[in-house]
């Protein structure tokens, strides 16, 4: 699987995401499985949050690690509330309890809030200095916000991306592409189902005996500088993702997108979900 340098570590550039994943007890089996077979597959690279099923998540992901946790570059997130200096430490170690881990690889401020900037980006150097962490980076972050990181360690921005939500092409992704920061795309294959049910992506997925799921994860890796972190937990899903790292678009399929989802013409605001 292709692979990127992020965070002094070299990495897949498809992970495994877990938003969703921990809100219903019946699922949990399966879910741990997922992600067992997504390490399987290569995807070691494994995204999670406090707030994804408030903690919930974490646990999953902790009891999928059970016994590979060297295989796995781990990411966890703490929520904005959470981002004082006080807060940052007790997040995190809340974090490792439920992860079951003594480090998280990567660790992540979700998107932005009240806090100084400041007085979170000294309470992460503080956890790596407790080798709590190893690195730490941001989420839902503009350039204007990343600008006031300048000169820091910050390793990634996790944004949303994919055909359907291409604002950051107009500044963000060039931008993080000139610092050398890795860009995180959360939701790649989109939401609701519009992208795997698209028309152009359909023919495009049968002119490369492909999926449409396939070609929005390789429309995002075109760039190289990006790693993609779908959520699955059907196993046909997951050999599905895996298999896009070698898909490649030919420019006929880069306009064919362009005309159905065109990039954007000026600055838009930053996309969530």
């Amino acid at each position: 699987m292709q692979t990127i340098k992020l965070g002094g570590a070299k990495v897949p550039r498809i992970g495994q995401g877990t938003w969703h994943m921990g809100e219903d007890a019946g699922q949990r089996q399966a879910e741990v499985r997922a992600l067992r077979a997504g390490l399987d597959l290569g995807m070691t690279l494994i995204d999670t949050a406090e707030m994804y099923a408030e903690g919930g998540a974490e646990e999953i992901v902790g009891e999928a690690m059970r016994g590979r946790r060297d295989e796995v570059y781990l990411v966890s997130k703490v929520y904005p509330h959470n981002a004082s200096t006080r807060g940052v430490q007790a997040a995190c170690e809340r974090s490792l309890q439920r992860l079951d881990t003594d480090t998280i690889d990567l660790y992540l401020l979700h998107w932005r809030g009240d806090y100084p900037l400041s007085e979170t980006v000294d309470a992460f150097e503080r956890l790596r200095a407790q080798g709590k962490i190893l690195r730490w980076g941001v989420s839902n972050f503009d350039v204007a916000d990343l600008q006031e990181l300048a000169n820091s360690a910050c390793a990634t921005n996790q944004v949303l991306y994919n055909p359907e939500a291409r604002g950051i092409e107009y500044d963000l992704l060039d931008w993080q592409a000139k610092q050398q920061m890795p860009l995180m795309a959360y939701c790649p294959i989109g939401q609701g189902g519009v992208l795997l049910h698209d028309a152009v992506l359909q023919r495009i997925a049968d002119k490369h005996g492909a999926t449409t799921a396939q070609v929005a994860l390789a429309w995002v890796m075109r760039h190289p500088g990006v790693i993609a972190i779908p959520k699955a937990v059907n196993l046909d899903h997951l050999r599905q993702n895996a298999g896009a790292d070698s898909l490649h678009l030919d420019e006929d399929d880069l306009s064919q997108i362009d005309a159905a989802y065109p990039p954007p013409a000026s600055k838009q605001p930053l996309e969530m979900v």
